[in-house]
């Protein structure tokens, strides 16, 4: 069947599917940025648009950018499409690639931004989804809710763009979701891979997103596939808890003089060499709370992650004016607060009559800031 644009109908099928025209204005936005509003039968969005979920590739890269369908809502949205008299206004968004074209029309006056004319989409039945010309960057539940919807027919409105590959996907979806509740852990794993500006606090998350992305997908690092992302859910360390350690010592600790303060980039490689054989010889002194989940051991605890890149600044800050800090600087500098540790047992002793079991130590700010003072002291004292 094609699919040709009919002057009182829209989209009609005939006999064989190559491609869908539909009427569709063209918003221009700057030099170079181009925008197409229109309209179209919603259960034909399957037949060229595909929703690319967030996962790993072979070689660890992150691809997609789809959180996964929502049941609950999309059963939700299902019934109110059933119901009497539904309306949704929003308009879908989708990101095109460059098989996507528009064909202006010649005989309509119109402002010099807006163009009328006619989007053309290839359409080819037998293609994998992954190879469909459209990405639904937002609408993901209203898709699939109209899919499955006992209802013949309901247009929806779109906004499309052509994209300059996934990164730009990424980053729209990003921007598109800044303002719902997005998980941030999907936000932070997209971040990498991510092109162009964002906001600015999205801005500062990026270098340590990165950090956190080889740490966890690099096979030479101690924590390969042990922090819990999006795509490692099986992983023992939140996202959150890597993150606010590298945070704290890219801003003011061993790893800021990796950082360009200007551009906000940093040398990953170089951070990496501090961190690897920091967290290796964690591993190694405190080999049975390695591994376990946080309620097993306050090691791979949001406090414990925290308060130990404390004390990593602690040892590597004074090497790192003459070298890289060895794994058998770090091991030497643990060994002096291990007997302070109680990770997976017993109780902390933090003086002056504060005692808390092993596993009362919480992550919020007040446990984690006990905690670390508390290792800093042990180190700075046994040090001497």
């Amino acid at each position: 069947m094609t699919l040709t644009t009919s002057e009182t109908q829209g989209a009609e099928i005939s006999e064989s599917v190559s491609e869908l025209r539909l009427p569709a204005l063209e918003i221009l936005q700057g030099p170079n940025r181009r925008l197409f509003l229109f309209g179209v039968e919603g259960k034909e969005l399957p037949s060229f648009t595909t929703i690319s979920r967030v996962h790993r590739d072979g070689d660890a890269q992150v691809q997609g950018y789809q959180r996964p369908e929502v049941l609950a809502h999309i059963a939700e949205i299902r019934r109110y499409l059933e119901s009497a008299d539904p309306l949704v206004p929003n308009a879908l968004v989708i990101a095109f690639d460059e098989r996507v074209r528009f064909l202006p029309s010649t005989d309509s006056p119109a402002p010099a931004y807006s163009i009328p004319g006619t989007l053309v989409i290839p359409i080819d039945q037998d293609q994998a989804d992954e190879d469909k010309p459209g990405w639904i960057v937002d609408g993901q539940q209203r898709t699939a809710a109209i899919r499955e919807s006992r209802i013949e027919s309901f247009p929806v409105s779109v906004v499309g763009f052509i994209a300059n590959g996934a990164a730009e996907q990424r980053a729209q979806f990003i921007l598109v979701n800044a303002t719902k509740p997005l998980p941030k852990s999907l936000i932070y794993e997209l971040l990498p891979s991510t092109e162009g500006a964002l906001p600015s606090q999205l801005m500062k998350k990026r270098l340590p997103t990165t950090v956190l992305e080889r740490l966890n997908f690099d096979p030479a690092s101690p924590l390969f596939g042990m922090i819990q992302t999006p795509t490692t859910p099986d992983g023992v360390i939140k996202d959150n808890s890597i993150l606010r350690a590298l945070e704290n010592s890219i801003t003011d600790g061993a790893l800021y003089r990796f950082r360009d303060s200007e551009t906000g980039e940093g040398s990953i490689d170089e951070m990496m060499l501090v961190l690897s054989p920091f967290w290796e010889a964690v591993h190694q002194v405190f080999p049975e709370a390695w591994g376990l989940p946080p309620r097993k051991s306050r090691l791979m605890h949001g406090a414990g992650i925290v308060s130990l890149s404390f004390i990593m600044d602690a040892i590597a800050e004074p090497l790192l004016d003459e070298q890289i800090p060895s794994l058998g600087s770090y091991i030497q500098g643990l060994e002096l607060i291990k007997s302070a540790c109680h990770w997976t047992e017993g109780q902390w002793d933090f003086g002056e009559g504060v005692y808390r079991k092993w596993n009362e130590i919480q992550n919020i700010s007040r446990d984690v800031q006990l905690l670390t003072s508390y290792l800093l002291f042990q180190y700075r004292r046994n040090s001497k």
